[in-house]
């Protein structure tokens, strides 16, 4: 009974006339927070990269990036149901892996659960499954991806 709670809990959308200016994701809480006009508009709660402690120093290492980008892309035709693309890696990125000799990666997203797995819903959360990213269920990536621009500022932290 609880399991199906918890898979058929309605969703809240956000608002219509909401435009995200902000994203903030908590790597150790697993949340992310979307904000408008400085005020905290939803949270969502995310599995990240499958190797999630630490930062993302070079591509392969499966860890979700730790930083300040922007949304540089959106993706409605995603092999992962839609997709934001995080402007991953900056200057900083890309030094740390030279520094080691290997490529910094990107493709970092934003997104959804794979194109045949979307039935998986909120029972993604319970495992770190990416190889970086930043994933949500389908329905609330629709709903993030609607209100959320190419070029609002994201925060990836700890």
């Amino acid at each position: 009974m609880g399991l199906a709670v918890y898979y058929f809990f309605p969703y809240r959308l956000i608002p219509t006339d909401v435009t995200i200016d902000k994203i903030v994701v908590l790597k150790s809480r697993r949340q992310l927070l979307a904000y408008a006009a400085g005020k905290l508009i939803k949270i969502y709660s995310v599995s990240l990269g499958r190797d999630p402690v630490g930062t993302k120093v070079y591509e392969g290492d499966d860890k979700t990036p730790e930083g300040s980008y922007t949304i540089n892309d959106k993706n409605p035709n995603s092999s992962f149901h839609k997709s934001l693309g995080i402007s991953y890696p900056n200057q900083q990125d890309l030094a740390k892996a030279k520094q080691l000799g290997k490529a910094a990666g990107g493709d970092i997203k934003i997104h959804g659960l794979r194109n045949d797995q979307g039935y998986i819903g909120r029972f993604q959360r319970w495992k770190d499954w990416t190889t970086g990213c930043i994933a949500l269920t389908n329905e609330e990536i629709d709903d993030l991806y609607k209100h959320t621009a190419v070029g609002t500022p994201i925060v990836i932290e700890k």
